[in-house]
């Protein structure tokens, strides 16, 4: 590369180092069209830098925590040991496959390909390195190596192994697949890159899970990049869970790419982390296409979590339906940042973006901006956002019904969260989320 890093601000020296021993070990064993992507993905990131409070998609959430944190590079380290109880973390058993991955590199031991239909396919990058899949090599990094996200720039220069799902044309998988990522070390704080890749041949049907565990009460970086193209036709029901350690940094970017009449919707529910930043991004690019983003984050200490989302109308005759939900307690902090475009030729439109939180404590803050930006004249479009408190007359219905204030407090607080789960159609994603939204509440009760 023709740069100086001394030249970089050393909380970029660090990756910049780190990412040319990385290079100088992956030299001899990788293909030359993967080599010249992360070079190029570097060179990306070596000339955005950090974004500071000063760039104003980010002021409302400063890296500075994140920044001043050396962070080592997991795949430094010598070995990747999977956490107890990791049976129990990845859910039950009901997914078609499951594929394990520790500080984003694949673990065949702890994985299972159960039974899936003739021609998916769900695997890690072994295929690609071996000079096969072209498809797949011109998708990786398309849809989410452009443009200028600093994160997803990382991501794809500390490439190494991805999660993939092939899904043929007219295939349906009745069970959901499954990915999970864990990270964490022993000792030093480090950060791992993990990627999703997933495509969904015309008319065909899958449910996804994303779910994100960690070392708990240790300090890690999380930097995430999921790619899901939908090609005409195809249904894919996707799922995000990150419940990491609350000392944890996860940067999570999200790009969902629609064909003519392909449905998608997503779910991301953030319960951990210290610092969290998701970029949830969907472009309908084919008439009749339909989205639904939906997301939740329940946060509590000093928790910040931060949801920027874009949905782009490109074609005609879309669909899109936007729903984010937060609860905030003690001195967390939110932000959601929703954009919907509509472009000129995007005529019958129908787009909807609603933005609900909920504040359990004086101390919790929240900043809010749905935006439109509309350039037909043929469209349906709507936006709202709300931030409030428990209504007392609420209360004080319940409790004249015998029902006791704390106990009332937390019934109302669960319904201001059931819009989110009952759309969630795994069982054991809706339970996690009761069983901790639950937890959360008796704990303050108790602490009230």
């Amino acid at each position: 590369m023709n740069r100086n890093p001394a030249e970089s601000p050393p909380e970029q020296q660090r990756y910049l180092s780190q990412f040319d021993s990385f290079a100088r070990r992956r030299a001899d064993r990788d293909p030359s069209w993967l080599t010249e992507k992360r070079q190029a993905a570097i060179r990306r990131f070596a000339r955005l830098g950090f974004p500071t409070t000063h760039h104003e998609a980010w002021r409302f959430t400063s890296l500075a925590p994140l920044t001043r944190t050396a962070f080592a590079h997991a795949a430094d380290l010598d070995s990747q040991p999977a956490p107890a109880g990791l049976d129990s973390l990845t859910g039950d058993n009901s997914s078609a496959c499951r594929l394990v991955f520790l500080n984003a590199r694949f673990s065949p031991e702890h994985s299972s390909f159960g039974d899936l239909p003739p021609g998916v396919r769900v695997q890690g990058l072994g295929e690609l390195v071996n000079g096969r899949g072209s498809s797949i090599q011109e998708a990786l990094g398309r849809y989410a190596g452009d443009g200028e996200e600093v994160f997803a720039a990382l991501n794809t220069a500390f490439l190494q192994d991805i999660a993939l799902i092939h899904l043929p044309g007219n295939t349906v998988v009745e069970q959901p697949i499954h990915l999970h990522f864990h990270s964490g070390g022993e000792g030093e704080p480090v950060v791992s890159y993990p990627r999703c890749l997933v495509l969904a041949g015309a008319n065909s049907q899958a449910r996804i899970v994303e779910s994100y565990s960690g070392a708990p009460d240790t300090a890690y970086f999380t930097n995430t990049v999921t790619e899901l193209v939908a090609r005409e036709g195809a249904v894919v029901e996707h799922y995000k869970l990150q419940q990491e350690s609350l000392r944890a940094f996860h940067i999570a970017t999200m790009q969902f790419q629609l064909g003519r009449s392909a449905t998608v919707s997503s779910h991301s529910i953030s319960l951990g982390g210290a610092l969290v930043r998701n970029h949830v991004n969907a472009v309908l690019d084919g008439e009749g296409a339909e989205a639904t983003l939906n997301g939740f984050s329940l946060t509590t200490g000093k928790q910040h979590v931060d949801n920027h989302t874009s949905i782009d109308h490109a074609k005609p005759h879309c669909n899109s339906f936007e729903l984010y939900k937060g609860i905030l307690d003690d001195r967390s902090s939110g932000v959601f940042n929703g954009r919907i475009i509509v472009r000129p030729h995007a005529q019958k439109t129908d787009s909807k973006q609603t933005n609900q939180n909920l504040l359990l404590s004086e101390e919790a803050l929240v900043n809010t901006n749905p935006q439109l930006e509309i350039y037909a004249d043929d469209v349906k479009c709507t936006h709202g956002a709300t931030i409030g408190q428990l209504d007392p007359q609420a209360v004080f219905y319940l409790q004249s019904r015998g029902i006791g204030r704390e106990a009332a407090r937390q019934l109302l607080t669960f319904a201001f969260a059931n819009d989110i789960a009952s759309q969630i159609r795994i069982e054991p994603i809706r339970a996690r989320l009761e069983k901790t939204l639950f937890h959360r509440l008796a704990e303050k009760g108790s602490k009230g």
